[in-house]
């Protein structure tokens, strides 16, 4: 079972020393990511199929309902919070410990991360994710394949809530699965539903932003990136971990992934902020330029208009209804764009350092380290 392979590969990598090896921070990372995900998706399959069958059973239509939110689920996706959230138990307990009994609280994040994405499509209106049409979107084809009545759009963002909202209720369903001891499951729990409040909260200041971007600011768009990425893509997920371990809430281990948590979730933000203008499509699975298409008050762009000239910004105004092409040069021409690469350097460095204080597992360490650079530097 793939489950039992990342068990394995935490005792043989963390007998491993420091020489071994010519990059043992890839080493690590290539030892655990395939198993650990693939631990992390049989799981959700499993799950999902018993839930999907269940309300199969209500009427046919449910089915093909749930059917469509697994789908949303499975396809695709990097699997990073459960990794955080991993790596994060895993810094606490050592390279020994058995998996199964924590892999439902991983896997729950999962379907937490699909009911923030569906219903974030549905506001930001987005129309592909992964590459592929957003669920919304796929749902309102499929309406006007049937012939329905009424308005395909409306009915398509109606129906993807319900799947925003199923997936809520899927993942505590599968978090009270996890095999640890009652008292620790509350605390754990505490910590899962600080990670939904802050993701709303991030989430209505994203919103908020879009639609009052005259009061917006470069502290307030890293706020959002704190309280809708940092908190719950890396931090929080980290500390859920250290949850599942038992590890006290005042404990030194607890500070120094707060502090990785929230500069490796910025940096990530950040890094978002310039795929979602310079990325590719083909690797992003999203159109280029929809934030600067908006107006959306990201970092990237409140940096611009801090940074530019006068004469830059009247030509970044006039661009505005033009070539997104044309204003994504502008933006790049005020300076934002290096200013933004580094202060996502910063960030992991900060990250970094708060690692090399902390009383973690070897293993973690070295693939948390890994985990900085990989989820900062991406491409998609």
């Amino acid at each position: 079972m793939a489950n039992d392979a990342v068990a394995g590969n935490a005792t043989r990598v963390a007998q491993r020393g420091p020489g071994d090896g010519d990059d043992p921070v890839r080493a690590v990372l290539a030892a655990y990511t395939h198993d650990l995900i693939t631990a992390v998706d049989e799981t959700l399959a499993t799950f999902l199929t018993a839930e999907v069958d269940s309300l199969a059973e209500i009427d046919i239509s449910m089915g093909r309902f749930a059917a469509t939110a697994r789908e949303a689920v499975l396809v695709g996706g990097k699997r990073i919070r459960s990794t955080f959230a991993y790596w994060g138990w895993r810094g606490a307990v050592g390279g020994t410990e058995a998996l199964p009994p924590v892999l439902p609280a991983l896997a729950a994040l999962e379907l937490l991360h699909t009911f923030a994405l569906v219903h974030d499509d549905v506001m930001d209106a987005s129309t592909t994710r992964r590459g592929r049409p957003t669920a919304h979107v796929a749902i309102a084809e499929q309406h006007i394949a049937a012939g329905h009545r009424g308005d395909p759009g409306r009915f398509g963002e109606a129906v993807a809530v319900l799947i925003g909202d199923l997936c809520m209720v899927w993942a505590d369903r599968l978090l009270a699965q996890a095999t640890v001891p009652s008292a620790r499951l509350f605390e754990v729990r505490r910590c899962y539903d600080q990670m939904r409040v802050e993701t709303v909260a991030g989430q209505y200041l994203d919103v908020l932003g879009e639609n009052d971007p005259a009061s917006w600011s470069v502290n307030r768009a890293l706020r959002v990136a704190r309280y809708k990425t940092a908190s719950y893509t890396v931090q929080r997920p980290l500390l859920f971990g250290a949850c599942l371990a038992g590890v006290p809430v005042d404990d030194a281990l607890v500070s120094a992934y707060t502090r990785y948590g929230l500069a490796v979730g910025e940096a990530f933000q950040l890094r978002d902020d310039l795929l979602g203008v310079y990325g590719d499509p083909a690797d992003t699975g999203k159109p280029a330029g929809d934030d600067l298409r908006t107006g959306k008050p990201t970092t990237l762009l409140m940096l611009a208009r801090e940074l530019a000239t006068p004469a830059q910004l009247r030509a970044m105004d006039r661009a505005g209804d033009g070539p997104v092409d044309r204003l994504a040069e502008l933006v790049e021409e005020t300076g934002a764009v290096a200013r933004v690469e580094r202060m996502i350097a910063e960030r992991v460095s900060d990250a970094l350092a708060a690692l090399d204080a902390a009383p973690v597992d070897r293993t973690a360490r070295t693939a948390l380290t890994g985990l900085a650079t990989a989820a900062t530097s991406r491409r998609a």
